[in-house]
């Protein structure tokens, strides 16, 4: 029997339980009446069908767990080594000397390494980037990680009850999540949902998503596939700001199963929700247009990067941390930071020049979580990023590596970087991890997850995407 049919009939048997439970507290009632018995006796069967319609104290908690997440990795021969893909660049024939020069300068300084990963429709001469190889592409990702995840936690795709696809970039018509459903064949009410256009940040989104059909539904079961298709993000144009794409962004799919806890449900979580925010400054138009797909002035579409984009994060993710401060430290961390910026603002209001006070102080996160998993937008950027979280090289370490590994695969990046933590055996039961993912729109999402399984364990590597290479990291700059 498959844990779908269990899961069923166990579900049946507790409604015809409870169904039993208040046909029988009737049938009481009627006899305290019909013997004439104290009036008071009514209240007992009165009582027990008022708790038999209250929710269990098991399913009135919301509880979201993380049961598992395997991680695509691409076949060998779909490796793209910097070298070649330099050559590569020359010989398509549509970028100038010039274009070709900044994409050399760009992806050598991003800190890529040689063992990234392009669909099979970027490694052709020239690109191949139609419709049919966007879906081609689709599939490709989509398959291998379901198969890997229904089979590692041994649900099957009938006991699904909500689907969550995002892929930022395509949008078919039927959906990705129509594409999967029919696949699987997955069951006629499987609430299916795709989300596009939201950028690096949509996997807590989908997250978010689904945590919501889990508690509106009665469902145990949802999966949030993240992934970027490639193939529609190439561009064969020369501005500038559209061609930092085509160095960062490289192959990648990750698929997670979520259940709500005390469901019927016999598989055990590795994580547990512990918080979830979301915060996006859309309603700025310098924000809005920071990042933006566009056509360039020859018609040809590509995703802008503008160059306030620096100045844009940096306000986005202090109204973040501003949000999601208060959720995920301790009481202990909250006074002695506002201890701290209270000394800091009276220091200031008696120095005649504040500049010298220094930036001010800053909550210390390691006190919120044990492992991070960060936005993947190269190196440089990265360690920017940690420095002013005030986070050091250990704790950028995940996504320091994973870009340097498998470089941006955009929403599916931040479990890469968990299945990282997990293949060196970091994380041990009660450690909190924290995906913090930004993307466009704009916006920052962050996740924080609390391990509840037991300690994760190295050997696991071995059939995740950091098989037989987790040895070689961290790889330290020369």
């Amino acid at each position: 029997m498959d844990v779908a049919h269990r899961d069923h009939l166990l579900a049946a048997a507790r409604r015809a339980l409870g169904a039993g439970v208040l046909l029988l507290c009737l049938l009481a009632e009627l006899l305290v009446f019909a013997l004439g018995r104290h009036a008071a006796l009514h209240l007992v069967p009165a009582c027990a069908m008022l708790l038999l319609l209250l929710p269990p104290p098991w399913r009135s908690s919301g509880r979201v767990e993380l049961v598992d997440f395997p991680c695509l990795r691409p076949p060998r021969r779909l490796r793209i080594p910097t070298a070649g893909l330099l050559e590569h660049l020359r010989l398509i024939g549509c970028f100038d000397e010039a274009s070709v020069g900044f994409m050399s300068r760009v992806i050598g300084a991003c800190g890529m390494g040689d063992e990234t990963y392009f669909p099979p429709s970027l490694h052709r001469l020239p690109p191949s980037a139609t419709h049919a190889d966007a879906l081609a592409e689709a599939r490709a990702m989509f398959v291998p990680t379901l198969d890997a995840l229904f089979a590692r936690t041994g649900v099957p795709p009938s006991a699904v009850g909500a689907l969550v696809v995002n892929c930022s970039g395509f949008c078919p018509a039927p959906s990705l999540a129509a594409v999967v459903a029919g696949h699987y064949r997955m069951r006629d009410d499987v609430r299916a949902l795709n989300l596009s256009g939201m950028g690096c940040a949509a996997g807590a989104v989908g997250v978010d998503v689904a945590r919501g059909a889990l508690r509106a539904h009665a469902i145990d079961y949802a999966v949030v596939v993240s992934a970027e298709i490639v193939t529609v993000g190439w561009y064969s144009g020369r501005d500038r700001a559209k061609l930092l794409l085509n160095c960062f962004f490289r192959t990648g799919c990750a698929a997670a199963l979520l259940t709500s806890a005390g469901s019927a449900v016999s598989v055990p979580a590795k994580y547990r929700l512990v918080a979830l925010a979301r915060t996006n400054r859309t309603a700025d138009d310098r924000s809005y247009l920071s990042a933006v797909r566009e056509e360039d002035g020859e018609g040809i579409t590509g995703f802008s990067i503008g160059r306030g984009l620096g100045g844009v994060a940096r306000d986005l993710l202090r109204a973040h941390l501003l949000e999601l401060g208060p959720t995920i430290l301790p009481w202990h961390e909250k006074l002695r930071y506002a201890a701290a910026l209270l000394l800091f603002r009276r220091q200031q209001k008696r120095s005649k020049k504040p500049s010298d006070d220094g930036p001010g102080p800053r909550p210390n996160f390691l006190t919120a979580a044990s492992h991070f998993c960060l936005p993947s937008s190269g190196m440089p950027m990265i360690r920017r990023l940690a420095e002013g979280l005030g986070l050091g090289e250990l704790e950028a370490e995940a996504a320091l590596m994973t870009f340097q590994r498998f470089g941006n695969q955009s929403a599916a990046s931040l479990w890469y970087q968990l299945a990282y933590h997990e293949a060196k055996g970091r994380v041990r039961r009660g450690d909190r991890v924290w995906q913090l993912g930004m993307g466009s729109g704009p916006k920052a999402n962050s996740v924080v997850w609390e391990r509840v399984g037991g300690d994760t364990d190295p050997a696991a590597a071995g059939d995740g995407p950091w098989a037989n290479c987790i040895h070689r990291f961290p790889i330290r700059a020369s």
